[in-house]
């Protein structure tokens, strides 16, 4: 009877692995298609690239600076283990995120220009963030001015407008997986939780505690509002130092709240994007025109000029 078992337990385990090596030749030959880098055309292999320092750690894996060898084009290389993404049950989630984020073409959205995977892991072709994570830097200054915080959350509500006019809920906004590109603009870059829902609303509970919406934490289904929710958790952030719900108690999450009433402008935006009905929160072409945003940002948003052009 052990043996048996034993015997079982191998056959399901190389059933899970067959299951995921599928599903990763699946997904390439759609991922292939859409490279459209300096690189030389797929398929990848490990050869391909030259291996620098590492960039950062995650759950699965690690992510690595490297440079293809035919063009020297620059990159980030992240490197998953197959045997930790199927103990945790996330081939689906790591399918849907390259999907999801290898179609998409914005400034302030970190490129993946393909994958390909060996008998033991999987590698993502990422674009190169040469400043770093988001969070780092605001470890390192504490908060941002005005001028600065108004500017990220300008590119950020700009290239969410973007994924919601693609249908695509990013759903875990946060610092951590923001990186600055080499001129400091803003990019998100982990689509982990991310999911492509053109009409049904969604009920599953993902996302960081910190920037989650009441709707989630409620178990209710909900839609693209919830990263407007997030927008707000991190408009907050910028300019105070720390998000504005992680106190132990009600009053002092309302004291920290009402610290934002130093930043009129931005304390109207939060406001207005932190509102317990998502339906009543502000729309996000109403945070690309809000007055705080406008006044305070360096930067254009691309979203509202392709628009503008079209009427």
């Amino acid at each position: 009877m052990l043996i048996f078992s034993v015997i079982q337990g191998r056959e399901a385990m190389e059933w899970v692995i067959r299951r995921l090596n599928s599903e990763i030749e699946e997904l390439a030959a759609t991922a292939r298609g859409t490279i459209r880098t300096p690189m030389a055309a797929a398929p990848w292999s490990l050869e391909n690239f030259e291996i620098g320092r590492p960039l950062g750690k995650g759950k699965f894996g690690n992510v690595y600076l490297a440079r293809e060898r035919q063009s020297m084009f620059i990159l980030a290389l992240k490197v998953l283990f197959k045997k930790q993404l199927e103990k945790a049950g996330v081939e689906h989630q790591l399918r849907r995120e390259v999907e999801i984020q290898s179609h998409l073409r914005h400034p302030n959205i970190l490129r993946l220009y393909g994958y390909f995977h060996d008998a033991s892991r999987v590698y993502l072709i990422l674009e190169f963030a040469p400043k770093g994570q988001l969070y780092s830097e605001l470890q390192r200054c504490g908060r941002f001015s005005e001028d600065r915080s108004a500017t990220y959350i300008m590119e950020l509500a700009d290239a969410l407008s973007y994924c919601h006019s693609k249908n695509v809920i990013h759903r875990d906004i946060k610092p951590e997986n923001l990186l600055l590109g080499a001129n400091g603009e803003l990019k998100i870059a982990d689509f982990g939780w991310s999911v492509h829902a053109p009409s049904a609303r969604r009920s599953t509970l993902c996302g960081t505690l910190d920037y989650l919406p009441p709707e989630m934490i409620e178990g209710k289904p909900h839609d693209q509002n919830v990263d407007l929710w997030s927008l707000g958790v991190l408009c907050y952030e910028f300019l105070i130092g720390q998000p504005p719900f992680e106190a132990k108690t009600h009053e002092e999450t309302y004291r920290r709240i009402s610290r934002v009433r130093h930043f009129a402008g931005a304390k109207d935006l939060v406001a207005n994007l932190l509102k317990h009905n998502p339906l009543h929160r502000l729309p996000i072409q109403g945070v690309l025109t809000h007055p705080w945003v406008v006044e305070n940002s360096t930067k254009k948003p691309t979203t509202l000029n392709q628009e503008s052009s079209s009427q």
